[in-house]
């Protein structure tokens, strides 16, 4: 973490400098006023995943007015999803908390399996028990924690952040009128969207508040209102099976309640154990009678001594005592899908622009078997808010904007896929000795160690697209596939010499980053080809660094360059690293010591190795700033980096520096 760089201050580091030390306008920054301003950049409807997520995205920019608005009287205190996946958790570290996550949650290590005993089938027995990430698949793991704890380290990002942003809460979405005038002219959007919301608070209850925004996000859940201003609808079926789930303290002789468990057994149906946070809490899904056709759930007025007495079944020969039930509900197996994401439709792409999106259960809704709601959620948001930032700061046209339902609807479609098939194992009979009909329990196990990238949030790999280039170079670094996320690995930073990941080292600040991994030859050297790249960068007219950046910028507020050497970080004289390598920052022209990494080979990690890096030739990994690498070219692939940022930055200045 980098402080002190616009000159030394006390306090706690993790609290930005307010907008008005940033920023001449006081208007742009957020505030927690009574009434909200007539006009904002984003207004963000729903203060879920989805929704904080992108809030404290936006509220790292003080000059983007942004408002989040939720019907709710305030802060969400018992959620209901709770499994973090280890790509969530690297998300959670560009916002800056994922240590407090760690540290409160509940470690997903194993995941037990049981089955009818085949000799009593009445009861169950352990079938198997199997690491639930695999080796090196990620530095974090997967992890349990309270939805709602998750919210309340977002409104803590927002609240450091330079614009202060909170939530506005008890306010209701009547209605939304888009401005349908032509919009394909490239510059920032006006105010296109009005809408109008109900104060719902004992002070202001019944006033109606009337907003001009360039851009609208529903993140207001699977009755969104924003989506269905906007004519969208989900679509697809419900498998008209129920289930139940609640939050217990209980005392058991299971052997595996602290473990994460699927018991299947042999006619009472599945369980599925997750341990909580906190050492006793323990949530349980419980599979719950087959619905008739067109029947809903509500009808069939279960109550949680129903969830009770099935997991009390299901488990035998063990005991199950409830003690006290934290939270519960019951619900049925649904999987739908938005055709697409913003307001445009798919035959006029060309001609209009979009200034409404939904993400989140706004657009896609499935069961919680697989864990992935909330992670996919806030993913939807992580991938709109640098797109968002990007063209209203004027680094992106906002034809960039027609990219987040392109990519995300895609991916969408795939967690509803694997989410129907996993939900139909666990609600399909077991096969047993005396009939071949069912599934067997192995084939769980097996269909869950297959696809536990998936589940881990790994698998998600974006097509190819302006974002996401062509593989024709993908041999100089076979561990960094183009279209999957960048795949941290353990460093030595050169400049102090400290343990690291290199991953982290990207934040949710909408910077591009550039890996630029050294060919074989001495940094130092005239042959070097990163000592050319970096002169490449410094001094030519086509630089990317210098041509989408603005005169007065940071050198690195935009692109952001970082090298990773081959040798040892104790043979490196880091006096003779080329200029890029050691910038100049900020109001004091400070020199920034932290861009130059080397392999960790105390600690048996060689990033080269770990991640199938050329050595001879070295090589260039683009990653965007949500952490998706965009494209792996050679280091003296000059012409190929200009044309591929001039595809997506604009240009903000000539080759003199001045602006263009």
């Amino acid at each position: 973490m980098q402080f002190h760089l616009n000159g030394f201050r006390t306090g706690d580091p993790a609290i930005c400098e307010p907008a008005s030390d940033l920023v001449a306008a006081s208007t742009s920054a957020c505030s927690t006023s009574a009434s909200l301003p007539g006009e904002v950049d984003v207004l963000i409807v729903g203060c879920g995943p989805a929704g904080l997520t992108l809030a404290a995205q936006l509220a790292a920019f003080p000059a983007i007015t942004t408002r989040i608005v939720e019907q709710k009287p305030g802060p969400l205190e018992l959620g209901q999803a709770d499994g973090i996946a280890c790509r969530t958790i690297e998300m959670f570290d560009a916002f800056g908390f994922s240590e407090r996550v760690l540290k409160e949650s509940y470690w997903v290590n194993e995941t037990a399996f049981w089955k009818p005993d085949a000799t009593r089938p009445e009861r169950i027995i352990r079938s198997g028990r199997i690491q639930d990430v695999e080796d090196g698949l990620s530095e974090f793991p997967h992890v349990i924690l309270n939805q709602a704890r998750v919210h309340d380290f977002f409104l803590d990002v927002m609240r450091r952040s330079p614009g202060r942003l909170e939530p506005d809460y008890s306010r209701r979405l009547l209605d939304l009128q888009i401005d349908s005038s032509p919009t394909a002219d490239s510059g920032v959007p006006t105010h296109r969207v009005t809408v109008q919301l109900e104060r719902l608070d004992q002070a202001h209850e019944g006033e109606i508040e009337t907003i001009k925004a360039r851009y609208v996000v529903g993140c207001d859940g699977a009755r969104s209102a924003v989506r269905k201003s906007i004519g969208r609808r989900l679509h697809g079926d419900s498998a008209q099976q129920a289930w139940g789930v609640m939050d217990v303290l209980a005392v058991t002789d299971f052997p595996d309640v602290r473990l994460k468990a699927l018991v299947q057994s042999a006619s009472e149906g599945t369980i599925l154990i997750i341990p909580r946070e906190g050492g006793y809490l323990i949530r349980i899904y419980v599979e719950l009678d087959k619905l008739n056709e067109n029947e809903r759930v509500a009808s069939r007025n279960i109550g949680v001594e129903h969830l009770i007495a099935a997991a009390q079944r299901i488990l035998r020969p063990y005991t199950f005592e409830v003690k006290e039930v934290a939270w519960w509900s019951v619900y049925e197996i649904g999987q739908r899908l938005c055709d697409k994401f913003d307001d445009v439709p798919a035959d006029e792409v060309e001609q209009r622009l979009p200034a409404v999106f939904i993400a989140g259960d706004a657009c896609h809704t499935h069961s919680p078997k697989a864990g992935q709601g909330m992670n996919v959620s806030m993913q939807d948001s992580f991938n709109l808010g640098w797109k968002l930032a990007a063209v209203l700061r004027g680094q992106c046209r906002p034809e960039l904007l027609h990219s987040y339902s392109a990519e995300r609807q895609a991916i969408a479609r795939e967690l509803i896929d694997f989410d129907r098939e996993w939900a139909k194992m666990l609600s399909a009979p077991l096969k047993t000795s005396e009939t071949g009909d069912g599934v067997d329990p192995k084939a769980v196990e097996a269909y869950f160690v297959r696809h536990g990238r998936y589940t881990a949030g790994t698998a998600t790999r974006y097509a190819a697209s302006v974002l996401t280039g062509e593989p024709s170079h993908a041999g100089l670094a076979t561990g960094f596939p183009i279209g999957t996320r960048f795949h941290s690995a353990p460093v030595v930073r050169l400049g102090d010499a400290k343990p690291a990941q290199l991953g982290h080292v990207a934040e949710a600040d909408g910077r591009w980053r550039l890996y630029a991994f050294a060919d074989r030859a001495d940094p130092s050297s005239a042959t070097s080809r990163l000592r050319a790249l970096c002169e490449f960068l410094a001094a030519s007219p086509s630089s990317p660094i210098r041509r989408h950046r603005r005169p007065g910028d940071d050198i690195d507020a935009v692109i952001d360059l970082r090298a990773i050497l081959q040798q040892a970080h104790r043979d490196v004289a880091v006096e003779t690293l080329p200029g890029p390598l050691l910038p100049r920052k900020g109001r004091l022209d400070l020199v920034d010591y932290e861009k130059v990494f080397c392999p960790d080979f105390r600690g048996g990690h060689d990033i080269f190795d770990l991640r199938g890096i050329d050595r001879e030739h070295g090589c260039l990994v683009i990653v965007r700033p949500d952490q998706y690498i965009a494209q792996v070219m050679p280091l003296n692939g000059f012409r190929a980096l200009e044309d591929f940022f001039a595809g997506i930055l604009l240009q903000q200045s000539d080759s003199r520096g001045q602006c263009a």
